[in-house]
């Protein structure tokens, strides 16, 4: 081994360490090993930033954008919605999210996935009563099953489809080096479908009996309740229905309190109330509640007049001092939209249940004020002596409902693009940018909204991780590591490589991202396959597309897996005791199938 093979191998582990350690973040620790190598001259600094540049590294980023866009209209919501419905045992619930989330998770990135449906699911097992430490642990584990059964579902199939483009280019024909057949939208599928499907069955199985009933339950802020009126559109989807079927019902931590129409006021509301267009429902509930009652497709605050502009604005809290020239004025009659440009949906006060018509309401002070109003609205009145600003939302008010089929329309077509790209001439990058674009062109997402959505942090891991994967090539670490690895199982055949490679990728995503653990597996796996002289390098590459991902046994294995141990409540050893069995069946049927398929 050569000196700088050495520095590299050291990096390498003294990389791991710092990882395990959970210190430190993995983008800060990938890009000191990479500073540490441009540094020493192992890596050139075209070498070093290529990964930066690297087509899928850009279509990751461009998929965060196509998730905004279905996020802020409300289209995954939409999709999603249909399939929860009311459980009425935990297993219906686990089977309700498992797999209308695997199939998603199979189109659009796992972690947007995820992190929208953590609070839909919150919301949901509070209504329906429901442990919720049931739910976020299967909704994690769906999306990454459901993501390895095609090209898109996952950032570490572009990965890999990404290392499988520059391998075929720097080994053009070449007969002493194995070659790519093919690795397009569904190649990984005919593995990856059998994979999700035995792991999701699993999850049905198992996870009641090894998953805590108690704990990861939301508890919202029960000190302060607010008094919100929502009117039924025109045009709303809830008009002819009953309180019962346009979901209003067992509300968590809300409920319609009555339903104000011209002629009557409805004091017990029922169920089975039919609504009317332009019925003005009057709600009580804490502030979460209030917030995801905005969300509702057909429903608005009374005072607001413009739907179109609510996507640009924001709620925020208010106190109503002493000094304000609004006290013992109400609402209406203070001309609070005029005076500030803001529009007042809901009003708490302590210790008083308020009466009649919100824009009747005398104002007092300490009453607290629920606004919506226009981005940077909280900045230009932080200093007014009217009120105080106590808090500002920084979720949109509400979904833009108008283009929710428009952004399912923009993510089918990204699909069949994508699916056929090969076919059309077209890369992956070149589809996922026209998608991203169109998402912002078609205004389902803002310019903003769509930079927020963005993970910064796992594009440069996956950029970084494209550097080392150089360095362990070129320095000859890879060739060095496929020897000691797999030497032992060489003469074994090709199906107990494709095992032992597994096992290798599997417990290097243990400690790094999956993303990193596939760029480093994929020289040693080439290397090895030519040691092996084999022609066809596809069943390897897909060999380690799963096995970079399908990691259940601990929160570090995936990203989604650390987004709900918190709200879940979750605990170590709960990953290892669903997950570890999870993660060895899920490597059982990956090699079973490729063995039958070969």
């Amino acid at each position: 081994m050569t000196w700088e093979a050495w520095l590299v191998g050291m990096l390498i582990l003294g990389m791991l360490g710092a990882l395990a350690t959970g210190r430190f973040g993995a983008d800060i620790v990938l890009m000191g090993v990479l500073v540490a190598l441009l540094v020493a001259g192992v890596l050139d600094a075209k070498e070093a930033v290529s990964g930066f540049a690297n087509p899928g590294v850009i279509t990751v980023a461009m998929l965060y954008v196509v998730a905004a866009g279905l996020k802020e209209t409300g289209g995954l919501s939409m999709l999603a919605t249909p399939f929860l419905g009311r459980p009425k045992s935990d297993l219906a619930a686990q089977a309700r999210v498992v797999f209308p989330v695997a199939v998603l998770s199979a189109f659009l990135n796992n972690t947007p996935i995820v992190a929208m449906f953590i609070p839909m699911l919150s919301e949901w097992s509070r209504r329906n009563r429901l442990a919720l430490s049931r739910l976020l642990l299967p909704l994690s584990y769906a999306t990454i099953l459901g993501g390895c059964c095609t090209l898109i579902g996952t950032s570490t199939n572009l990965v890999v489809k990404s290392l499988v483009d520059d391998y075929a280019a720097s080994h053009p024909g070449s007969p002493d080096v194995p070659q790519i057949s093919h690795f397009s939208m569904f190649t990984i599928a005919p593995v990856g479908v059998p994979v999700a499907l035995a792991g999701l069955a699993y999850l049905l199985l198992m996870g009641r009996r090894l998953l805590r009933s108690g704990g990861g339950a939301l508890v919202g802020e029960r000190a302060r309740e607010y008094d919100v009126e929502m009117i039924v559109d025109a045009n709303s989807p809830m008009v002819g229905r009953t309180v019962e079927q346009a979901g209003l019902r067992h509300l968590p931590g809300l409920f319609l309190s009555r339903i104000e129409r011209a002629e009557e006021t409805i004091i017990a509301v029922g169920p089975e109330q039919t609504l009317r267009a332009d019925d003005t429902l009057v709600f009580v509930g804490l502030m979460d509640s209030v917030k995801d009652l905005q969300k509702f497709r057909g429903l608005k605050p009374s005072g607001v007049k413009k739907d179109a502009a609510r996507p640009f604005n924001r709620m925020i809290e208010v106190v109503i001092s002493s000094a304000s020239p609004l006290v013992g004025q109400s609402i209406r009659g203070g001309q609070f939209r005029t005076r500030y440009g803001a529009v007042v949906i809901a009003v708490h006060r302590y210790g008083e249940r308020l009466r009649g018509k919100i824009g009747d309401v005398v104002l007092r002070p300490g009453d607290t004020l629920l606004l919506e109003a226009p981005t940077g609205w909280s900045r230009s009145h932080r200093d007014a002596p009217d009120f105080s600003v106590v808090n500002e939302h920084s979720e949109a008010a509400a979904p833009r409902h108008e283009r929710a089929w428009l952004s399912i329309g923009i993510l089918l077509l990204i699909v069949l693009g994508l699916s056929f790209a090969g076919k059309l001439g077209v890369s992956e990058m070149t589809v996922a940018m026209a998608g991203a674009a169109a998402m912002i062109a078609m205004r389902c997402c803002t310019g903003p909204q769509a930079r927020a959505s963005v993970d910064w942090q796992v594009l440069i891991v996956i950029g970084a991780a494209f550097g080392l994967g150089r360095a362990m090539e070129k320095t000859g670490l890879a060739s060095m590591l496929a020897e000691l690895t797999l030497g032992a199982v060489s003469g074994a055949g090709p199906i107990a490589m494709m095992a032992a490679l597994y096992a290798l990728t599997l417990v290097c995503t243990i400690f790094i991202t999956n993303n990193a653990a596939a760029v480093l597996a994929f020289p040693i796996a080439a290397n090895a396959a030519q040691q092996a002289g084999m022609t066809d390098l596809t069943p390897f590459a897909i060999v380690i597309a799963l096995a970079a991902s399908l990691e259940f046994a601990t929160p570090l294995g995936y990203q989604t897996n650390l987004m709900v141990m918190g709200p879940g409540g979750y605990r170590f050893m709960d990953y290892v005791r669903l997950g570890g069995p999870l993660t060895i069946l899920c490597g059982v049927v990956a090699i079973a199938v490729l063995a039958v398929n070969m």
